[in-house]
């Protein structure tokens, strides 16, 4: 009922005001905006004189040299391109649903899980939607996704920039483990104070590499670690743990595998273990440190964007690791 009296109230006389209105804001005056409308420029004049009666107030200062909108015209024009925006998406995106996806997909993908757990899937999303072509991009850099021309990201941590649009993937859970060699023949901390007579495989992208925490009900704890490699990336760490050189921070994510065969066992598994990564990884409001995918928070969400965001979501939930053999 309410959008039938909108529609009752905005006549097509009224959205030609509203179009004259814009032009002449966009242009400087009624002559340029009359010759990019292909009218003439006393009709735009009757027309915006039409429009300021009807609202009751006026939208613009006019002299001789120059056209200014005053505070109301302001407002006015911002609300109204949005309003002509939104439209213009509900058209788009109408149109956009019944077509096949298709275009370039631009990805960014954390280096190490991008690589262990997306690189895999790409071609099957390739061959199920043959008219996307991608551009994957493996970085932990947080990249600016408007700025740079992506519509898509996958981030681990929390999420600093509201104006992203998240989906939650899954938790991001931090562990301790190390290969059963070095276990054998370093020992088994028992306790996170264990930890500073042991060798540590520090990953550099924690805020304090050399300081882990700890937490187990109301506990805390910190405890200085130091070791024979630190490094920024966590491929090199996990290779190093395997090897048997040291016990590992790590992701979940990052060791499955490896814990699923054996090859690592987790350690201190009742103490739960924080770490914070540099560039805005943190924790959610749940108290979890979680995986997300993120979009630029614009209106219309293409065809291909919406297919790789659902089929992606399908194959990362529940995570895969977490259901390894």
């Amino acid at each position: 009922m309410i959008l039938l009296q909108i529609m009752q109230e905005l006549s097509d006389q009224g959205l030609e005001e509203v179009a004259a209105f814009l032009a002449v804001l966009d242009t400087g005056g009624f002559a340029p905006a009359a010759r990019v409308l292909g009218r003439d420029a006393s009709v735009l004049s009757r027309r915006m004189s039409a429009l300021e009666r009807r609202l009751g107030v006026r939208l613009l200062e006019r002299t001789t040299r120059r056209v200014t909108p005053t505070e109301a015209g302001r407002r006015f024009a911002d609300r109204a391109r949005a309003a002509l925006t939104l439209l213009a998406d509900a058209e788009r995106e109408a149109a956009d649903a019944g077509a096949v996806p298709q275009g370039t997909l631009r990805l960014s993908l954390p280096e190490a899980f991008g690589r262990l757990w997306v690189a895999p899937l790409l071609l099957d999303f390739l061959t199920a939607f043959p008219r996307v072509r991608i551009e994957a991009f493996y970085s932990d850099r947080f990249v600016d996704l408007v700025g740079e021309g992506f519509d898509l990201a996958i981030r681990i941590g929390r999420l600093p920039d509201s104006s992203l649009v998240a989906r939650r993937l899954a938790v991001d859970r931090r562990l301790i483990c190390a290969a059963p060699s070095y276990l054998a023949s370093r020992g088994t901390p028992r306790e996170p104070v264990d930890l500073a007579g042991h060798d540590a495989l520090q990953f550099a992208l924690f805020v304090s590499p050399s300081e882990w925490r700890f937490a187990r009900g109301r506990e805390r704890t910190r405890v200085r670690v130091s070791g024979p490699l630190l490094t920024d990336n966590a491929e090199s760490l996990l290779h190093a743990a395997v090897a048997g050189k040291g016990l590992m921070m790590c992701s979940e994510w990052l060791a499955g595998r490896e814990l699923a065969d054996g090859r690592l066992v987790p350690v201190l598994p009742d103490w739960t273990v924080e770490g914070v990564v540099e560039g805005g990884g943190g924790r959610d409001a749940d108290g979890e440190t979680a995986i997300h995918l993120i979009r630029p928070s614009g209106r219309f969400i293409a065809g291909k964007t919406r297919a790789f965001a659902d089929w992606i979501t399908d194959r990362l939930s529940p995570p895969p690791w977490s259901r390894l053999p």
